[in-house]
């Protein structure tokens, strides 16, 4: 008996090892995002969500916990966590952006926008925020993604591409010319 408990562990022991070497999205504040760009300068995305959103789990989940995700990711941006009905102090463009509404009964369900999510003119949740590597802000993307549908922006915010995409031409045949390689 005791030998099959001292088995059951080791597996127990190698599964939780082998889950831990799945690559994992290092979420940071925004704060620290921006502290980070003075040192080494990369484009930032940033996760804006709220503890009530299911499709903002879906995110969490399905894609952001997708691997090849999560390591572009790490690899080419700094990646924000950003609850935008949360209490979080944001130093952003020599501005301070509070929740002075911010109801602490309410956590877990509805809250008062952050002054920062309202600067930022997020109204709908989840949205995936882009600025470059000086921190200003490039394009919010709104809505639940895969892995497959999120890609192509991850792609092009992250390698300043978008800046040749000045038309709808231009986004379309670069649309219709890429080839992705995230899996669903």
């Amino acid at each position: 008996m005791k030998r099959l408990f001292f088995i059951a562990l080791v597996l127990i022991g190698v599964a939780t090892q082998a889950q831990e070497t799945v690559s994992k999205i290092k979420w940071m504040t925004m704060n620290e995002a921006l502290a980070a760009q003075k040192e080494v300068p990369k484009n930032i995305i940033m996760d804006a969500y709220t503890d009530w959103c299911g499709p903002c789990k879906m995110l969490d989940k399905n894609t952001f916990g997708h691997p090849k995700v999560a390591e572009f990711i790490n690899e080419n941006y700094y990646p924000v966590k950003f609850n935008a009905e949360g209490e979080e102090e944001i130093n952003y463009k020599n501005e301070v952006f509070v929740n002075p509404q911010y109801n602490p009964d309410l956590k877990g369900r509805r809250n008062s926008p952050h002054e920062f999510a309202r600067a930022l003119q997020i109204s709908a949740y989840p949205s995936i925020v882009f600025f470059d590597e000086k921190g200003d802000l490039i394009a919010p993307l709104k809505g639940y993604r895969t892995p497959a549908q999120i890609e192509i922006f991850l792609k092009i915010f992250a390698k300043d591409e978008y800046k040749n995409l000045t038309t709808e031409k231009a986004w379309n045949e670069y649309n219709e010319n890429f080839e992705p390689t995230f899996t669903k």
